[in-house]
């Protein structure tokens, strides 16, 4: 039983960064998974980043790389998305994820990998 909550969201100009973050409630547990997704309005929910609990492995969709930047901090059962040149594109509500059995790495796109979402945090980027 775990609740995933984000912040970080905000308003920011083109160009600029933000930092979102996903706290872990309840017990550490061994995750398979993290996951960065958004859905920006009439479009459905989309991959954004994820990494395996090691950091072994990462994926990035292909509008965001080289700009974002998944991590995490196993002591505070927390992982972060770092977004640096900020688009208008970008612009959309930010939901963190988490998997708790075991996942295939070429898998961590799929929603259906995670277990736990978090509500989501608003992220607009003006231009």
């Amino acid at each position: 039983q775990v609740q995933l909550v984000e912040s970080g969201g905000g308003l920011v100009q083109a160009g600029g960064s933000l930092r979102l973050s996903c706290a872990a409630s309840g017990r550490t547990f061994s995750r398979y998974a993290m996951g960065w997704f958004r859905q920006a309005p009439g479009k459905e929910r989309e991959f954004v980043a994820a990494t395996s609990w090691s950091g072994d492995v990462t994926n990035y969709a292909d509008s965001v790389k080289g700009r974002f930047t998944i991590s995490r901090d196993s002591a505070k059962n927390t992982f972060y998305l770092q977004m640096n040149s900020l688009k208008s594109e970008d612009t959309a509500v930010y939901y963190c994820a988490a998997a708790i059995g075991p996942a295939r790495p070429a898998s961590y796109w799929r929603i259906g990998v995670y277990d736990y979402w978090g509500q989501g945090t608003q992220v607009t980027v003006s231009s």
